[in-house]
């Protein structure tokens, strides 16, 4: 969230406060080492943010596509450090993918997000020629005699300490891979910040691509997504300090780095309670729950290749284009794989330089014989595939004089043929929508995406006023709802299980009731159907296990004040005994007892019970006060969403 403008001094005076909590990335601890070399490096970032401001003012949304050769400097000690060419090759596609919003995941940025998600228009070519002009992979291996690990003081970039000078940074984005050591994944150099030698960015061989030396959870190739985002320009999301500002106006203001998956949504306690955006590579989560780039961040990437920016001269390198007429054959990168279906796909790649063709080869992943198909253009429909399989593709370039190597190996799995439920009850999006259910009868339905939601209707007799709702065979983590009419009266949300139940005893006139089925943060199966069962009696439910909860009727107590249900996931019943109509006022206070929410509410006898909703609530203990101006009553509720 841009709150205002922060020089480059106040930036660092949140850093250390950052660094002492999280290590995991470099560059904020090496900008603050080159600041303390060169504290007129200051001056200099604050003209790349005028130049910033001046563009985002100016800026006309025009779509350009910005090319960045890239070299990649392997400086190794052993021969485990000496990583492989298909490796480079797979983080080259990870770069392609992520700048492009082209990354299977981006499927994943949620709904309150997908508005402001950004293919961020770069595209990475390895180098096709080096400084001199001679023909080059892309790809610099330096056999190191060090015998230490470099650490994060831009050692690796120096001959004398074991490393190598990058190439011309007005030509090539560098890209050094080694080992870096201590708990370091990389780091970079932001733009005005760094010599001729050693602009560019650093990645621990251990973090780099997708396959050989690449550990988990940090194995999907977006520490380099991270840091080469540090390399345009683009600040920590939580800008380094707590509630701090990374400069963007559409990213959501974090209290401090998110580590591993939070789960959606995250909330901030800073002023307004945002949604954290914890799925930005700019943040500290897993390789494998950062999938998305925000527009502002684009406006201040994009900023330095417009005139007069510090990275503009990248436009006219020809680090793309191979010598002598483009003999040299490129690996292919950018693979991706769209309109998947049970039996087909379509695979696509980037352009190289110097093709005439390109060989495509794919398989199931379980085989070991690939199928060859040659292709004049980057991208081939293939077809006769097997519903709800694996498969593996990989390309290579044929040049005039000689092919490539072959590309990183990219997977994608095609849909499977949906079972056949007994009746899929669609649409049911909405409680008024719901779809009517027979009784004591099983009902097979599917939860079919992360949106996808049940609603199930079905009624209750005067004779058999008791209700029982059984959920059976989930094959995923799914919760369970009941309402009455348009009250919530139970609700059952046991995680690892495969089944979820609900009894309702009450003395209540025959009414409508609707069972509620969705899954747990959005957990779905769209090829495995799950069992519903309603069923009424006139004889009181018995809880038969620990997964059924039993929900009693609030007229069947002699509370003057019920506030269900509890544990409640946002919506919350308040129910009173008057003799006639009253108005009273209802407060939520948090555990702190700071007053967080007010209502003004009437009750009749014939209306006693009052919906609340308090979605807009985080996670924990909360206090219901009501007071009707001469009596107080409180009850304590725990809010699990």
């Amino acid at each position: 969230m841009k709150k205002l403008y922060i020089s480059a001094v106040a930036l660092l005076m949140g850093v250390t406060i950052s660094l002492n909590a999280q290590r995991q990335c470099g560059t904020m601890e090496h900008l603050e080492h080159q600041m303390n070399e060169n504290p007129a490096l200051v001056h200099q970032m604050e003209a790349v943010e005028e130049h910033t401001r001046q563009f985002e003012q100016t800026n006309n949304g025009e779509r350009v596509v910005i090319n960045i050769p890239v070299v990649f400097h392997v400086v190794y000690r052993s021969a485990v450090q000496n990583i492989s060419d298909a490796q480079i090759a797979s983080q080259l596609t990870v770069l392609n993918n992520d700048f492009r919003k082209l990354n299977a995941d981006a499927s994943l940025i949620p709904s309150a997000f997908t508005a402001v998600a950004s293919d961020m228009e770069f595209n990475f070519c390895m180098a096709q020629r080096t400084p001199s002009g001679a023909a080059s992979n892309g790809i610099n291996r330096i056999a190191s005699t060090r015998t230490s690990s470099f650490g994060t003081n831009d050692a690796v970039k120096s001959a004398s300490t074991g490393g190598t000078p990058g190439w011309d940074p007005n030509r090539y984005l560098n890209v050094w891979v080694c080992e870096i050591g201590g708990s370091i994944l990389g780091y970079a150099t932001f733009p005005g910040t760094a010599t001729s030698t050693t602009d560019g960015v650093v990645i621990d061989y251990r973090y780099f691509g997708t396959t050989g030396t690449a550990t988990a959870p940090f194995n999907k190739g977006r520490t380099a997504t991270h840091e080469v985002g540090h390399w345009l320009n683009l600040r920590h999301i939580w800008g380094d300090a707590n509630c701090g500002s990374d400069l963007v106006n559409d990213t959501p203001t974090h209290n401090t780095s998110n580590v591993g998956c939070p789960t959606y949504p995250h909330y901030s306690t800073c002023t307004g309670a945002p949604i954290e955006m914890t799925m930005n590579y700019m943040d500290y989560t897993d390789d494998n729950c950062m999938y998305m780039f925000s527009n502002g961040q684009k406006s201040r990437a994009q900023a330095l290749f417009a005139a007069g920016g510090l990275r503009a001269a990248l436009l006219t390198s020809d680090g793309c284009t191979a010598p002598t007429g483009g003999t040299t054959c490129a690996i292919p990168t950018g693979l991706t794989s769209t309109s998947i279906s049970t039996t087909g796909a379509t695979l696509s790649w980037s352009a190289a330089s110097g093709a005439v063709s390109y060989n495509l080869e794919y398989k199931t992943a379980a085989a070991t014989t690939w199928t060859l198909v040659n292709s004049t253009t980057t991208s081939s429909v293939i077809t006769g595939l097997t519903a709800n399989t694996a498969y593996n593709f990989r390309v290579t370039t044929l040049c005039a004089t000689g092919n490539s190597g072959v590309s990183a190996t990219a997977n994608f799995t095609t849909t499977a043929t949906a079972p056949a439920c007994t009746d899929n009850y669609e649409p049911n999006e909405t409680r008024t929508g719901a779809k009517t259910i027979p009784l004591a009868t099983n009902v097979s339905a599917r939860i079919s995406s992360s949106t996808d939601k049940d609603y199930l209707r079905f009624n209750n007799t005067t004779a058999a006023r008791n209700v029982r709702v059984t959920l059976t065979n989930l094959p995923a983590d799914y919760d369970l709802q009941l309402f009455r009419s348009s009250t919530s009266v139970g609700i059952s949300q046991n995680g690892g299980t495969t089944s979820e139940s609900l009894i309702y005893n009450n003395t209540l006139a025959a009414t409508t009731y609707t069972a509620y089925v969705y899954g747990y943060n959005g957990a779905f199966n769209a090829t495995s159907c799950y069992t519903i069962r309603a069923e009424i009696s006139g004889s009181t439910f018995v809880r038969q296990s620990s997964e059924e909860v039993e929900i009693v009727n609030a007229e069947l107590s002699s509370e003057p004040l019920q506030v269900y249900p509890n544990p409640s996931n946002g919506v919350l019943n308040i129910r009173l005994q008057p003799e006639g109509d009253i108005n009273q006022t209802v407060e939520v206070y948090n555990h702190l007892g700071q007053k967080v929410e007010s209502y003004e509410l009437s009750f009749t006898k014939d209306m006693p019970a009052v919906e609340v909703q308090l979605n807009d609530l985080t996670d924990g203990v909360y206090f219901i006060r009501v007071f009707d101006g001469e009596q107080v009553q409180t009850r304590r509720i725990l809010l699990k969403k």
